[in-house]
């Protein structure tokens, strides 16, 4: 881990101190989230749009890198709240910021402010945003939230609901700039689902149509949609989400047309190694006991971290190039692995928890399989206490940590 101790470089050419990450840190390798990038791009029409589904803090990578890493493919960037919207502006990331949930009124003066997009499918809610708007000199912009099939946000795919949509078009402070749905089922082998969504989607075009509305971004397309060559993929936009960050949405979908590369490895040390005789339990609850005797080593990482306790004896970790598995429950900050059989083992030596170390490789999705998980929810949940290293080039470009984080409250 000592490559990460002597600091990066400002873009001025000074060296600037940061802070030794020798418990556990994360890279992200922006060169693999460029190739993923390049990949999808590859993979669709020329005249299709790709908006970047940088939520959940980049889906646990940060967001804030990954936007600028992918902003010469994308058309804007797709988040859950109107907060992960307001962090991207502060970063001068300018391009068009849609919000996929529903924003709260007591928030739309700040989508105003900031001029990001939302999510909309109710008529009254259009209409204090439009009174807003109105007051203001503007116009908010929305994208129509359409219920396929997924029964989460989202307008029916009715006639009735049609003329609501036209109703929310009509409004003096409103505009529509897109229309999407989410498709629940388009990572299964079986597409009758999805082919059913896509079926109401189209269908309620028509009926706005008819009505005179015309949407200028129609998307539907998801990860999935992407990676499969879906007939969705030829609408106006499609949005890229978990292949961004270098992971296939499930093993259902086909891994050969579009090439990604996982983006994150978890890196952390060896605290301390130990031997332990016949009969001796470790860790909580003796759930594992030796039958014979055997060299323990102790990580300093545990569920605090969002390394999940159910890997507790299923799970592996890579030193020196081979496989120690888990022993007993992990606990919140710490675990330990079998090292008997790893040769010249010692404190300090490097454990991947995940990525490469040699010829082996251990996946998100392996964790996710090991631990009855899923590898979004995993990736995501990867907490605070591991800081973020970015590469590019092979060369540190940048951390993310929060040791600096300030209470601000009651003295």
């Amino acid at each position: 881990m000592s490559k990460f101790l002597e600091g990066i470089n400002t873009p001025g050419g000074n060296k600037t101190y940061m802070r030794p990450y020798s418990r556990v840190y994360a890279t992200v390798n922006l060169d693999a989230v460029a190739s993923n990038m390049k990949s999808m791009r590859e993979n669709l029409p020329a005249s299709t749009l790709i908006m970047g589904s940088v939520k959940a803090d980049g889906y646990g990578h940060g967001s804030v890198p990954i936007a600028k890493t992918i902003e010469p493919y994308v058309f804007g960037y797709a988040v859950a709240t109107i907060d992960e919207g307001i962090i991207l502006r502060r970063h001068g990331i300018n391009k068009t910021i849609l919000i996929l949930g529903v924003t709260h009124e007591s928030q739309y003066e700040e989508l105003l402010c900031y001029d990001i997009r939302t999510a909309m499918f109710q008529y009254e809610k259009a209409k204090k945003l439009s009174d807003l708007a109105v007051k203001q000199g503007k116009k908010a912009v929305v994208h129509l939230a359409l219920d396929t099939g997924m029964s989460r946000i989202g307008m029916k795919a009715d006639r009735e609901h049609a003329k609501e949509a036209a109703s929310i078009a009509a409004l003096e402070g409103i505009e529509v700039e897109g229309l999407f749905t989410h498709f629940a089922r388009a990572d299964e082998t079986d597409k009758s689902a999805y082919e059913e969504q896509y079926r109401r989607y189209k269908e309620f075009l028509g009926y706005l149509e008819e009505l005179g509305v015309q949407i200028p971004i129609c998307h539907c397309s998801n990860s999935a949609g992407i990676v499969e060559s879906l007939e969705s993929n030829h609408m106006d936009m499609v949005r890229a989400g978990i292949a961004i960050y270098g992971m296939y949405p499930s093993d259902e979908v086909d891994h050969n047309s579009v090439k990604l590369t996982p983006a994150m490895e978890i890196k952390s040390c060896i605290t301390y190694i130990k031997e332990i005789g016949a009969g001796t339990a470790v860790s909580y609850g003796g759930t594992f006991v030796a039958d014979h005797t055997m060299k323990v080593a102790t990580i300093p990482v545990g569920y605090g971290d969002g390394y999940v306790r159910s890997l507790s004896g299923k799970g592996d970790v890579l030193i020196r190039g081979k496989r120690a598995a888990i022993l007993g429950r992990i606990c919140m900050d710490q675990f330990m692995v079998d090292v008997t059989d790893i040769p010249d083992v010692q404190e300090d030596d490097e454990v991947t928890l995940l990525g490469k170390d040699g010829s082996e490789c251990i996946t998100m999705e392996e964790l996710a399989e090991k631990s009855g998980g899923f590898h979004y929810e995993m990736v995501c949940d990867i907490g605070k206490r591991i800081p973020r290293v970015y590469l590019k080039d092979g060369n540190i470009v940048g951390t993310k940590d929060y040791f600096d984080d300030v209470f601000k409250g009651f003295e």
